[in-house]
């Protein structure tokens, strides 16, 4: 543990502006003194007493409830004193002050109160929870992930991971794991045995379950993953397609104006809607064309920065239209440079839209079918959104299921590379069992990381930094 993780900590634990109530919090070791300094009397542990809290000339700056856990028995393991109070932001700066001034205090002995009391890091107390085997970091993570949940079921997702749902999953297939691992380091300690030994023992056939039961983690971190991150969709075509009909029938609300008037967007309209569930953020953007107005030129490029950086693009086309020769060209064009923009595995749905105007069919191009409908009518809205979340990977969400990180998925992907090379080194005739065993060991730092039973300082502080200041 670094020396800061020894300082006793306070802050406010409640979300900025004003509430009904408000928490300040306070963690760290040995901080009954503080109790009683601040609240005048000793707490029953685990019992809210209703009482005033005071400040130094003894005058009361609220009424309140106080809270105090002994060590162990509290959310970050050590001892936590919450103050339970009106949710006014001055009030509750007072009560922080309060806490930080009584802890330089004269105490009854020869010292402060609660020496080295400061101001709690983002993300500090849950910190404190991982640090002292509490939580592991996976679940703290998903203390993250529940509070910025966009969706219920990312929020219900959230919890079974702070539950420990994904946790126990990374445990079993690490007992898996150093179960086979300690065959291949007996092996090595008897070298007469050699293959001989892996065999009787089915060491082949454990790899092979392991693996199997990888993919399957591995399936649901992948929908956990798209779940919590969702997808970018961006909304592309000429002028006058109804890109920003489109944004609004898939929104349900009149986010982008719309007018007959070619190039009315200039740029992005952005929008966060669900399917399912899953978040997808969909984006509106300028017509694309060849353009003299400067304003117009600066949102085509702006459009064309958001389709390069896009999971999936909608390419919008105008049914009513398709039979004009400089409206197919313009297409054409666009469809060659979205397939030189864009890297092969983001996937372009043709959308072709005004179908409750147009007379003319819907084109059969090559390659995967496109969608048809109406952006006004909302006719063949349902088979787009069904359509969007086959390319992002959906399935239907199986029950239990986890949330997961990004970062979540790349540890087990790395898992699944290093069992291939070690199914490789035990398949063949001439096995180098120092190598396999090597395989198997930088497998297990990999699932370690997730758990955060292998972690280096440098990446818990970015997970926790981008935690709320109090939690």
């Amino acid at each position: 543990m670094l020396p800061r993780h020894n300082d006793p900590i306070a802050a406010i634990a409640t979300a900025p502006g004003r509430g009904a109530v408000g928490i300040v919090r306070v963690s760290g070791k040995g901080v009954a003194p503080l109790v009683r300094a601040l609240c005048g009397r000793e707490l029953r542990p685990r019992e809210a007493t209703y009482l005033p809290f005071r400040d130094a000339q003894g005058g009361p700056i609220d009424h309140g409830l106080a809270l105090f856990f002994p060590a162990p028995h509290s959310y970050t393991g050590e001892d936590v004193l919450e103050l339970q109070a009106h949710g006014g932001p001055v009030v509750l700066q007072l009560l922080l002050a309060r806490c930080l001034e009584a802890a330089q205090a004269p105490g009854e002995g020869r010292g402060a109160v609660l020496p080295g009391l400061r101001l709690a890091q983002p993300g500090e107390f849950t910190e404190r929870a991982f640090l002292n085997d509490k939580i592991d970091l996976a679940q703290a993570e998903a203390i993250a992930d529940l509070i910025d949940a966009s969706t219920e079921a990312a929020a219900r997702s959230a919890s079974r991971s702070l539950s420990g749902a994904f946790s126990e999953e990374i445990h079993g297939l690490r007992d898996a794991l150093v179960h086979l691992r300690m065959l291949v380091e007996a092996t090595l300690d008897f070298p007469e045995e050699e293959i001989d030994f892996l065999q009787k023992a089915d060491a082949s056939g454990q790899l092979e379950r392991l693996r199997a039961r990888l993919d399957q983690v591995l399936s649901r971190a992948h929908q956990g993953a798209l779940l919590r991150e969702g997808i970018k969709v961006v909304i592309a075509g000429q002028p006058n397609a109804g890109k920003s009909s489109l944004l609004n029938a898939l929104a349900g609300a009149e986010l982008a104006i719309v007018t007959p008037i070619a190039g009315t967007t200039r740029d992005k309209v952005q929008q966060t809607i669900q399917i399912e569930g899953v978040p997808l953020h969909v984006i509106d953007t300028a017509g694309l064309r060849e353009s003299s107005d400067e304003v117009e030129r600066i949102g085509i490029a702006r459009a064309w920065d958001e389709i390069a950086a896009a999971d999936a693009v909608l390419f919008l086309h105008d049914l009513t239209r398709v039979d004009e020769d400089s409206y197919r060209q313009a297409d054409a064009t666009i469809a060659r440079t979205l397939a030189q923009k864009l890297p092969r595995q983001v996937p372009v749905i043709d959308v072709w839209n005004k179908t409750d105007r147009a007379e003319a069919p819907v084109p059969q191009a090559g390659g995967e079918p496109g969608v048809a409908l109406s952006a006004r009518t909302g006719q063949g809205l349902d088979a787009l959104r069904r359509r969007l979340l086959d390319v992002a990977g959906w399935q239907s969400a199986p029950e239990g299921l986890y949330l997961a990180r990004a970062r979540h998925v790349e540890a087990l992907q790395a898992v699944a590379a290093h069992l291939d090379e070690a199914g490789l080194q035990l398949a063949a005739q001439a096995a180098h069992l120092d190598l396999l065993a090597e395989e198997l060991r930088l497998a297990q730092l990999s699932l370690n990381a997730i758990t955060g039973e292998f972690s280096s300082d440098d990446l818990l502080g970015v997970i926790f930094s981008s935690f709320c200041i109090g939690k």
